[in-house]
């Protein structure tokens, strides 16, 4: 069962997992919108929420018949690292920068720890997908990012 969150805002996925009967977009015309978002530069999940506010897709995968990076790295506009792994990556180089400059800041220095601990995990688990490469190794760096 999943965790009670506090609230009732939070966003929640359609019911059904087939294509709505309003929704009056084929196949191809959502294959066809997602490839134009990622052109412009949009990730994933950015172009879920795109594709559910701007067009009235309530999921994408209902109707393509596949997610939104399945038809990314069809048409090779996939992103080379998976989109969660790359924000604790950039989180974690912000992390290290500011422990460059702040090397008293142990609450600082406990937080890298854990988020290095997060990517360690999560880089396992795509490595056993074959998401990433066997031989990729993550390498912490204190570059701003």
């Amino acid at each position: 069962m999943p965790k009670k969150e506090k609230g009732r805002s939070h966003s929640t996925r359609p019911i059904s997992k087939r294509s709505p009967s309003w929704c009056r977009y084929t196949s191809e015309e959502v294959e066809s919108l997602i490839v134009k978002l990622a052109r412009e530069g949009n990730p994933p999940s950015k172009i879920g929420v795109i594709l559910r506010d701007q067009y009235g897709i309530p999921l994408a995968k209902a109707i393509v018949g596949k997610g939104i990076v399945e038809v990314l790295k069809e048409n090779n506009l996939a992103p080379p690292i998976p989109e969660d792994l790359d924000a604790l990556l950039r989180k974690a180089a912000r992390l290290r920068a500011h422990l460059e400059r702040n090397r008293a800041d142990r609450y600082n220095r406990r937080a890298v720890q854990t988020v290095e601990s997060k990517i360690r995990s999560l880089s396992e688990y795509y490595k056993r997908k074959g998401v990433l490469p066997p031989d990729w190794k993550y390498t912490p760096t204190a570059i701003a990012v």
